[in-house]
């Protein structure tokens, strides 16, 4: 049990559920992104021409993640939370159902996507501090649209947040609280089509928030 036992639990319920409604592990498109939760691959036909998806399930890191580094390049103190969330698992994005509507809970499928995503969070502190807002990290999105689910890192409660705005929506009073409300959303693995960002690092979650964030750009 780790010391965000919320997470823990619902790595267990979201594998169980997919196995109980589906009859096998979740299953996800990496892009050819090696991970050590890949347990299997699943082609469709059995076409070689189509792009394969992998099986996964949440798997242990050898070796935890930290963003001391990052506390040390913007002379800030992380909130701790961070480092439970994205530092004790391989994983692919989690979908969820919720009061809040349906969304996805960001993962790290391997040591290079943590890469990413120190270097995604930089650039949104850094636009935080040029916008002098509030610090805030993001931990998925929610919807269809722009809205960002986020960690307030003063006091470790979610919010929903629109990209160069304030957050606008308090949904729990802390990480562990907002995650032992989310329903597994049990559903075939998607394949993102990446036209318009021909040079996105990571499938899936990572190419709808560099998206949101482009488009904040583009409008400054």
């Amino acid at each position: 049990m780790s010391s965000l036992p919320a997470l823990d639990k619902f790595f267990a319920l979201y594998h169980r559920s997919y196995m109980e409604k589906l009859g096998e592990l979740p299953r996800y498109y990496p892009h050819g992104e090696h991970s050590n939760c890949i347990v299997g691959e699943y082609q469709q036909g059995g076409d070689a021409s189509e792009p394969v998806s992998v099986i996964w399930q949440a798997v242990a890191r050898p070796v935890k993640g930290t963003f001391d580094n990052i506390d040390h390049a913007l002379e800030m103190t992380l909130h701790g939370d961070i480092n439970h969330l994205y530092g004790g698992y391989f994983s692919a994005p989690l979908m969820f159902s919720s009061q809040w509507g349906d969304g996805e809970l960001l993962q790290v499928w391997n040591d290079t996507d943590f890469e990413y995503l120190q270097q995604n969070l930089i650039g949104h502190l850094m636009m935080k501090q040029k916008l002098k807002q509030p610090a805030t990290w993001f931990i998925g999105v929610l919807g269809e649209g722009d809205q960002m689910l986020v960690v307030n890192n003063d006091d470790g409660s979610v919010w929903i947040e629109i990209p160069g705005e304030q957050p606008e929506v308090k949904l729990a009073e802390s990480l562990n609280e907002f995650i032992s409300g989310l329903i597994p959303r049990v559903c075939p693995p998607s394949l993102v089509v990446e036209e318009s960002l021909p040079h996105t690092d990571h499938p899936g979650i990572w190419q709808r928030l560099k998206i949101m964030w482009q488009n904040l750009l583009g409008k400054r």
